[in-house]
């Protein structure tokens, strides 16, 4: 049979792993908080590059479509000057 001190101690003892596994469990609590608020945060910044992106995308000029119209003006050119003979 167990007698009362044992029985004292195993209480005493599951008490302290209550607290330990309750203390491990507050850190992990606070790992993935913090975690999840990065996460957030970078979602964020994300989401405000791609704006921006997107801004930049828009208000460029349409550089192949001049580089287009500047070869076919440079070959009209070409083709006036042998045709006049200059």
């Amino acid at each position: 049979m167990v007698n009362s001190d044992e029985r004292a101690g195993v209480v005493l003892e599951l008490e302290r792993l209550r607290r330990a596994v309750d203390v491990g469990f507050a850190t992990t609590r606070g790992d993935l908080a913090l975690l999840l608020q990065r996460a957030d945060q970078t979602d964020k910044t994300l989401s405000e590059h791609e704006e921006r992106l997107d801004t930049l995308e828009r208000a460029r000029w349409p550089l192949p479509s001049l580089a287009a119209v500047i070869s076919c003006a440079a070959l009209a050119v070409t083709l006036w000057s042998v045709a006049s003979g200059r």
